[in-house]
């Protein structure tokens, strides 16, 4: 990969979108890990206004300070950027309070938070004539669809989502993101057990890309080992549930004789 021509490419694709929207810039929602680390120094290159969210919902108080690490990093950086946190657990607290007691399981409430977040992301974005700009990868939007619809999916541009996870990787490293987030485990921020991405899968993003890429071209390997076959099956079990998220929603056309 021709890294930084990747860069460049990916900032002149924001600009020509912000423009083409008639918008100010971007705002993006960053919670300490790296695609939303990547994301928004991205945005941050196109030179237009951005406003990185912190937004947390009962928040592991260890991921909180990473992501204010990186929005500080920026603000050195970029004159163009201003941060901001907009703490959602009273929101997120007085929403459960109001929602039926027996539709509150765990994945449910996981979901309503993310979907808290993209409602937050619009009103600033509205306000401030910004693009939402999403954080979602490759592997993660459009192999296992491992996103919340119309949560951390709600967004109006998706800059990263042609990158691998070790794309992303390679490109946060050439834009000098700060070590402490590259080396973190990505978590989604979403439970209160603060899982990872990858124990909620049960496969690590290296061994989905690698089934990703098999799947495309069985030519790319040879013949697969048995943990490689289990990765494959995990990947096409959560590419089958997860499809409705990647596709166009199903609209119903009334045949022109109805009509």
């Amino acid at each position: 990969m021709k890294v930084n021509q990747v860069i460049d490419h990916i900032v002149g694709w924001l600009n020509r979108q912000c423009e083409s929207a008639g918008l100010h810039g971007f705002t993006v929602g960053v919670s300490g890990g790296i695609d939303s680390a990547l994301t928004s120094t991205l945005c941050a290159k196109t030179g237009r206004t951005v406003i990185p969210l912190i937004m947390p919902i009962l928040q592991d108080p260890n991921q909180v300070p990473l992501a204010t690490r990186h929005i500080d990093w920026l603000e050195e950086r970029f004159e163009n950027v201003q941060g901001e946190t907009v703490d959602l657990t009273p929101a997120f607290l007085a929403l459960e309070k109001s929602l039926p007691s027996d539709i509150q399981d765990d994945l449910t409430m996981a979901n309503t938070r993310s979907r808290l977040r993209m409602v937050t992301l619009y009103a600033v974005a509205s306000h401030h004539r910004l693009l939402v700009a999403g954080t979602g990868n490759k592997v993660e939007d459009f192999g296992v669809g491992f996103f919340t619809k119309y949560g951390d999916g709600g967004v109006d541009v998706s800059p990263i989502a042609d990158l691998m996870k070790s794309d992303v990787y390679r490109l946060a490293k050439a834009l000098d993101v700060i070590e402490p987030i590259l080396s973190a485990a990505p978590v989604d921020g979403l439970w209160a057990d603060n899982r990872t991405d990858e124990s909620q899968i049960g496969a690590s993003y290296d061994e989905l890309e690698w089934a990703m890429r098999f799947i495309d071209d069985p030519s790319f390997s040879p013949e697969p080992s048995p943990r490689q076959r289990e990765v494959i099956e995990i990947y096409r079990r959560f590419h089958r549930k997860n499809k409705h998220k990647m596709e166009p929603i199903p609209t119903c056309t009334i045949p022109a004789e109805l009509k």
